[in-house]
């Protein structure tokens, strides 16, 4: 069997390694020892990536009270939780999903696909005025292949951007994830022709053998504008 070979990349002096491991009895042992797993478990989340979501709007002040949110790619809805917590009771919540999800109490849920006109056009109805916030944790599924597996990523990641630019009311702020690699500068290029400001963010819950990064756009001026 031929072993892929680990790469590894600094971003902001953080050392990241490039690979696409499979799901393993090794792999759920160092899940289940994990410590943001864990604390997910214990405090009713749905996923550890809650955590993430935490951190990069500490970091960022991403969401504020009384936002209009949406989150693509919702499945299992952590980040709706999250999104949900720090919006507050005025705040109206939209988790969007191919896939089922479960109930969340303040969350209103649309399946359906991201790059469906009818999705855009339902979620407008439901909040002509606009959204504030649109936040993306979503991942391809992985082939093992880390050059096949960045180029789905950012795929993704256009489709959020996409979206994002349909829905989004000006001065609102943006989040998705991407496995770093080397279309990320142009996908980051594009976020800064848009938004006022753009990061580039490995929160502390990502794990540190993770490739994965989160493109932060804040202020969005709508092209024309």
């Amino acid at each position: 069997m031929r072993i892929p070979p680990i790469l590894f990349l600094y971003i902001n002096g953080i050392c990241l390694r490039q690979d696409s491991r499979p799901v393993t009895k090794q792999w759920r042992a160092e899940r289940s020892r994990d410590r943001y797993y864990r604390l997910a478990k214990r405090e009713n989340y749905r996923s550890r990536a809650v955590y993430k979501l935490k951190q990069i709007d500490h970091r960022f002040d991403l969401i504020h009270p009384g936002d209009t949110i949406v989150d693509l790619g919702a499945a299992p809805g952590g980040w709706s939780q999250v999104a949900a917590e720090l919006g507050g009771p005025a705040s109206k919540i939209f988790a969007l999903d191919i896939d089922r999800m479960a109930p969340i109490p303040g969350v209103a849920f649309i399946r359906g696909d991201i790059r469906s006109d009818h999705i855009v056009k339902k979620l407008r109805e439901a909040v002509p005025e606009g959204v504030d916030v649109v936040i993306s944790d979503m991942s391809p599924d992985i082939r093992g292949n880390y050059p096949y597996d960045h180029a789905r990523s950012v795929e993704l990641c256009e489709h959020a951007h996409t979206f994002a630019e349909k829905v989004l009311k000006p001065g609102g702020n943006f989040v998705v994830k991407m496995f770093f690699g080397d279309m990320s500068k142009g996908y980051v290029r594009k976020i800064q022709e848009v938004f006022d400001e753009a990061h580039v963010h490995h929160p502390r819950a990502s794990r540190p053998s993770s490739s994965e990064i989160y493109v932060v756009g804040l202020g969005f001026h709508p092209r024309g504008r």
